[in-house]
């Protein structure tokens, strides 16, 4: 009996163990089983969210977070079977949904994976938590996931050259980038000279050395000569900004009528984000008299100066251009030329930039609406010549006096034009506060942050005069001798694309980005930069030609190539000075991970 009772016992606490292992089993496979598909509900909402921040921006994000977008994201029945068995829940008690929440912001720098890049202020950091069970389970495990999503806004002048679409090198002179290097499509470094990049160089595609200027190709040899620090990485994710990449262009037109300044579209628009907006305007075949307003907006409640309910007025209508200068006397609108890349005459929108900075301190109606008192001066000038032109006409904007650009407190200054733009003569070359120039020099200490964005972008040297461009251009006369020339400014602007591998259809590659119409074989042109090519040009659309001495050599040459003095400017990797009205990259980015405790969200996960 005794032994009975023994064996009894001995056989209850083995069944107790088997049960108790069994139970312990079932509770561990379930436990994976729900962390899984936490793991699963977390990452559809990002996917989602994403999606949605690279196609609309932190606006979009944001609106779709206050209509339950990604909380009521959750793996369902349709997308397999197997999510019938699962019930989620948001760790607030609420089945069904997913927890999303807006958590703080975030500037700095981004983790390694995108070293030298830095998140601009107030980008959003979303919190994304799911609590998971099995349906029919009575065992009450809990799967929990957890994932910090940065909504990381990029400066796109962290870059030193971003273009979206196929970049070229192709046959570039002896080259050294400073800064990283991105490109939304195929990047080719076929050439025979030095080209350097010291920091990173990421592409959505291929790096090669493809031809595409009709030269002939370059074989493997290619690797002599190209020096990548730390290397290059290929088939990334593409880097955009608040729309797709493909209409980018809008982001320098002026809005159509109707669209509201605060619309997804319209607080992209640098017409909407600029404190001055210029607009020129004619009766179609009467060039004589013009319509001309200059429009003074300011931010309220921190919406963009576009949406200002009382703007300030500049306006004249069907007047002479002299009289509509003796109000603006930065403001000129008789000067013309012969754009032989174009093949078009220029009418030009001319803005004196020394005159404008005299006029914007001193005139009552600017100091009223944006008093230097409230550092209020503008940081954005939009200029759009929207004037009827005939065939073989070009309605252009052109800058100059330049040297140094009007003083705002260090918030920089920057032109934006949906036409082509003209910089004539050295560029933002000194600040008010004194102690040197920045001329001659890739030394950036004495400017300030500026930028030119636009359709096109053509240099026109100190030397240049109207005139020249409509004489046949030669290298045996000097009347288009150029002479030497610096700028410091982000360039924002667009290309004619490669049409094919045919000299006549090459774009010209990133180094004949910024258009010459000079002979500059004599001469320097220094750029302090960062090229950032967003768009197609529009307006500006005859295809690059190689100049004289180039084979094939074309049927009108019209410039010769400077001795160039390309540097990413170091000064954009300051937050503080990042030029008005630059575009932001949007990349979202997994911040952190974490399994938090079950029906918890305040864990503070692992960040990068």
């Amino acid at each position: 009996m005794v032994m009975a009772a023994v064996s009894l016992v001995i056989l209850a606490a083995s069944m107790n163990r088997s049960h108790t292992v069994a139970i312990l089993n079932q509770r561990n496979i379930e436990f994976n089983s729900c962390s899984v598909a936490a793991e699963a509900a977390v990452e559809k909402v990002y996917a989602r969210l994403a999606f949605d921040f690279q196609s609309y921006g932190v606006a979009g994000v944001s609106n779709n977070w206050a209509n339950n977008v990604y909380q009521n994201n959750i793996p369902n029945s349709s997308e397999g079977n197997y999510w019938s068995n699962m019930t989620f829940s948001d760790a607030q008690g609420n089945t069904g949904k997913t927890y999303v929440q807006m958590v703080s912001t975030y500037a700095g720098p981004l983790p390694s994976a995108y070293e030298g890049l830095y998140a601009a202020p107030g980008s959003p950091v979303y919190r994304i938590i799911s609590n998971v069970t099995s349906t029919n389970s009575n065992l009450g495990v809990i799967g929990c996931a957890q994932e910090d999503v940065l909504l990381a806004m990029v400066p796109l002048v962290t870059w030193a050259i971003f273009y979206n679409g196929q970049l070229e090198f192709t046959q570039c002179a002896t080259m050294i980038v400073n800064g990283r290097v991105h490109a939304n499509g195929p990047i080719y470094v076929g050439t025979t000279t030095s080209l350097t990049f010291s920091n990173g160089v990421s592409t959505t595609s291929i790096l090669d050395a493809t031809p595409w200027d009709g030269q002939s190709s370059y074989g493997t040899n290619w690797h002599t000569y190209f020096t990548a620090t730390p290397g290059y990485t290929t088939n990334v994710a593409s880097v955009t900004v608040s729309l797709a990449m493909t209409n980018s262009h809008f982001m320098i037109e002026v809005p159509p009528a109707g669209e509201l300044p605060t619309s997804t579209i319209g607080i992209q628009r640098l017409y909407n984000k600029a404190q001055m907006v210029l607009l020129v305007t004619n009766a179609y075949g009467n060039p004589t008299n013009l319509n001309v307003q200059l429009k003074l907006q300011t931010s309220i409640n921190g919406a963009v100066p576009g949406y200002d309910p009382t703007p300030s007025y500049f306006t004249f209508t069907n007047h002479t251009p002299a009289v509509i200068v003796s109000n603006l006397p930065f403001l000129g609108l008789t000067n013309i030329s012969f754009d032989q890349r174009e093949c078009k005459t220029n009418l030009f929108t001319q803005v004196d930039i020394g005159r404008f900075s005299s006029w914007i301190a001193t005139n009552g109606t600017v100091q009223s609406k944006l008093p230097s008192s409230s550092q209020q001066y503008p940081t954005i000038l939009y200029v759009a010549d929207r004037r009827s032109v005939s065939t073989g006409q070009l309605a252009s904007v052109r800058v100059m006096n330049g040297a140094q650009i009007p003083y705002n407190f260090g918030m920089g200054f920057s032109v934006a034009t949906m036409n082509p733009l003209y910089v004539q003569g050295n560029y933002n070359i000194m600040t008010n506060s004194g102690g040197g120039t920045s001329l001659n020099t890739n030394d950036t200490r004495f400017t300030a942050p500026a930028a030119f964005l636009a359709d096109s972008l053509t240099v026109q040297s100190p030397n240049w005069t109207d005139d020249q461009g409509f004489q046949t251009y030669s290298q045996s006369t000097t009347a288009h001798d150029a002479t030497n020339m610096t700028i410091n400014a982000a360039i924002v602007v667009g290309t004619i694309p490669s049409t094919d591998t045919t000299a006549t259809g090459f774009s010209g590659g990133v180094h004949n980005l910024p258009r010459l119409l000079e002979d500059w074989s004599s001469s320097h042109l220094w750029l302090n930069t960062s090229i950032l090519r967003l768009w197609s040009s529009t307006l500006a659309t005859n295809q690059f030609r190689n100049p004289a001495g180039f084979n094939p050599i074309p049927v009108n040459p019209y410039y010769n190539p400077p001795t160039r003095h390309y540097s990413f400017d170091l000064n954009y990797l300051d937050p503080a000075k990042v030029p008005p009205g630059i575009p932001v990259g949007l990349v979202p980015i997994r911040f952190g991970w974490g399994v938090p405790p079950p029906n918890t969200t305040t864990y503070t996960p692992i960040h990068n």
